[in-house]
């Protein structure tokens, strides 16, 4: 019970890894639209590849978008705007000509001339009022800027009530018009002193007419709601398209209209839920298969909640990302960055992976997208380009001209593309480039995306590792000055191990700032190191375990200080490994010869921790490091030396067993040896030797 309780324990992380995938299926499977999908791909001038196609059921054939738009724009055109007449408008006017005419009769009271006002003052009253009456009967038009350009024969509604009248905007009064009026109308009013009016109407006399842009708006939609969207009825049973027929201008209205008809229908009649469970299992395939992919060649990931999480987020962000844009007229799904995927995870794992991510991204994205193959085959091909082409992101120039290869991908495709389908550049979406050219832009946000994650999640990019390689670094200054041979050693173990995985291809710039810092644990007690002596050796005051217990805690130490300082814990891998689990062999020989029945019995004393290296870059810092070490204490050697001291160290780590969990190869073992004799030759100064001299062991 208790091994099965173990058991079940160990397992708990993969079962949560699991369930974290399935909620990301689950998450996408609702984004999907709840309609059926259409069986039949189609292109216009393209051959129809399937069966001849029969009309299953009636279905009216739609007009076509360019149709309906030019009725649309034939209503707009011929539509006649609403202006309303505001009723409260003449009472206020009444009421301010009133006040007008009494302050102007106390102005004028001493002034003779308008004597007759003074004594017939209701009949002035009662003449502007019937003249105020009249103009706002008709309408004091206030006309909006947008018809202020149109043919004097342009009719508008007037608006009185609940009644309407068409009627000529040229027709109706403006201010300027009635004010005309009233100064053309006066000397016929039979009043003593008409022009006493003239100083007070025509400053009452504003517009009660003006535009209701609510009111024409909502006649307006009326109109286009009853256009009519279809142009004949195609009969259950008529033959559609033949099989290997074309499909032409009007067939391929016939398809469009049969695929919205049996969309419509079909869904109607099917369960959300059936349409709910094809898309979750189709996610499920896709996904499924990507985490095979996952467990088989990138196991660091799945096991690294982190790492995975990382990579589930793409899915979910994109899928979410897709469906946002398809919900949205004013937008397209080619403006969607998918290679900042490929671009990004590339700079944290391995190539093959950022590709297998950006492909299950498309085909996700396919079912949500409504762009058809022709999407999918642009961005499978884009992701291709960004995979090969993009490099560390540390050299913007040809981080640079990798967008540029994009660019030209995406836009080379597009267009050819159309061209199969269209047969002609006069038909083809021009606007689609705009799309094209502002998702490579996009794509730039890769950049900054990279430091970001990189502290988020906890990985390590090439920019992060250019800056710790610096060497005015806290620690290598420190290191500099406090054992500054150890400093020399890693120096030298850094060129080493460059050129072994330049020559693999293995990360040349992880390894080499990991040399940089592998042995920092040895700054606590520098003077117990070769490397940094120049005196007495301290060791001679220590016993043989002692000594070993000294040398083998640089490793901790180091440990201690990479942490304390930070550094990334891809670095802080390549201390705990750099001496794998070997021996400190000098002491445990001398130890043995000291106590030869005890000896091997403390054996595990004399061993570091470990692990073993498994990455290419770990084993080949334990060989440089070995390998720079050991080469210091060869005096003038000669070439064959170098050779069979190489030899003798890795052969020596095979036999301790420390490349058992490498993920090296022993042809890449090969290559790394040659890399390193002929530096090692260098570095010593070996000269030339000549094929007489080979043959006597390299002696004159």
């Amino acid at each position: 019970m208790n091994q099965k309780l173990k058991n079940y324990l160990d397992r708990l992380p993969d079962i949560f890894r699991y369930a974290m995938v399935l909620g990301v299926v689950v998450f996408i499977s609702l984004l999907f639209p709840n309609n059926v999908k259409f069986k039949y791909a189609f292109e216009r001038g393209q051959t129809w590849r399937y069966n001849d196609l029969h009309a299953p059921f009636d279905f009216p054939i739609l007009k076509t978008p360019e149709e309906i738009v030019l009725a649309k724009t034939e209503i707009s055109k011929n539509f006649s705007p609403y202006y309303q007449i505001l009723p409260e408008v003449l009472n206020e006017k009444k009421a301010s000509f009133k006040d007008a005419f009494e302050s102007q009769k106390q102005a004028l009271k001493d002034d003779l001339q308008f004597s007759d006002v003074f004594r017939n003052s209701n009949r002035y009253i009662q003449y502007g009022n019937k003249f105020l009456e009249k103009i706002y009967e008709k309408g004091v038009v206030q006309i909006a800027p947008e018809h202020l350009n149109r043919d004097k024969g342009f009719v508008v509604n007037v608006v009185k009530g609940n009644t309407y009248k068409p009627t000529t905007l040229n027709s109706l009064w403006d201010v300027q018009k009635a004010r005309e009026n009233l100064t053309d109308s006066l000397p016929y009013s039979r009043l003593y002193v008409p022009e006493f009016l003239l100083y007070i109407l025509p400053d009452i006399i504003s517009p009660n007419l003006y535009y209701n842009d609510t009111l024409t708006s909502l006649e307006q939609n009326k109109l286009l709601s009853q256009i009519v969207t279809s142009k004949g009825v195609v009969q259950k049973g008529e033959l559609i398209i033949p099989s290997d027929g074309i499909v032409t201008d009007e067939i391929f209205q016939k398809l469009v209209s049969f695929k919205a008809k049996y969309e419509e229908d079909v869904t109607e009649n099917k369960s959300y839920w059936g349409v709910f469970v094809g898309y979750f299992l189709l996610t499920s395939l896709i996904l499924g298969v990507f985490m095979m992919y996952v467990q088989t060649y990138a196991k660091e990931v799945f096991k690294k909640n982190n790492s995975l999480i990382f990579i589930l987020l793409w899915f979910l962000a994109f899928s979410y990302l897709v469906y946002s844009i398809e919900k949205t007229d004013a937008l397209s799904s080619y403006i969607v960055p998918f290679c900042i995927v490929p671009i990004v995870i590339k700079h944290f794992f391995s190539e093959r992976l950022a590709f297998f991510t950006h492909i299950v991204i498309i085909l996700i994205a396919s079912f949500l997208s409504s762009l058809g193959y022709e999407f999918t085959f642009i961005q499978i091909l884009a992701g291709i380009v960004a995979v090969l082409t993009t490099t560390d992101a540390r050299h913007l120039n040809k981080f640079f001209l990798s967008l540029l290869f994009l660019l030209l991908t995406y836009a080379g495709a597009f267009l050819g593309l159309n061209l199969i389908q269209e047969g002609s550049i006069n038909t083809i979406d021009w606007s689609v480039y705009v799309w094209i050219f502002l998702n490579v832009f996009l794509t730039l946000l890769a950049f900054p995306l990279i430091p970001l994650i990189e502290r988020v999640f906890g990985f390590t990019s090439s920019i992060s590792l250019v800056e710790l390689s610096d060497m005015t670094r806290p620690l290598l200054k420190d290191l500099a000055l406090k054992a500054p041979g150890t400093l020399q050693h890693s120096l030298q173990v850094a060129n080493l191990s460059e050129a072994a995985a330049n020559e693999i291809g293995a990360d040349p710039l992880l390894v080499k700032v990991a040399a940089l810092y592998h042995d920092i644990g040895k700054m606590q007690n520098p003077g117990y190191f070769i490397e940094n002596q120049s005196g007495k050796n301290p060791h001679d005051e220590l016993s043989n375990l002692e000594s070993a217990k000294m040398i083998i805690g640089h490793v901790a130490e180091g440990i201690k200080l990479a942490k304390k300082h930070r550094l990334p814990k891809k670095l802080v891998d390549f201390i705990k490994t750099h001496h794998g689990t070997t021996k400190v062999e000098y002491f445990y020989r001398n130890h043995l010869k000291e106590n030869p029945k005890k000896g091997q019995a403390d054996e595990h004393i004399f061993q570091y921790p470990g692990p073993r290296p498994k990455s290419k870059e770990e084993t080949i810092l334990m060989i440089a490091d070995s390998l720079e070490a050991a080469s210091k204490s060869l005096k003038e050697p000669a070439g064959v030396d170098i050779d069979n001291l190489v030899d003798k160290i890795v052969a020596f780590k095979i036999q301790a067993r420390q490349f058992e969990e490498s993920e090296m190869t022993f042809e890449e073992l090969e290559k790394c040896k040659l890399v390193f004799k002929l530096l090692l030759r260098s570095i010593n100064h070996v000269r030339v030797e000549y094929p007489e001299e080979e043959k006597i062991g390299g002696k004159k």
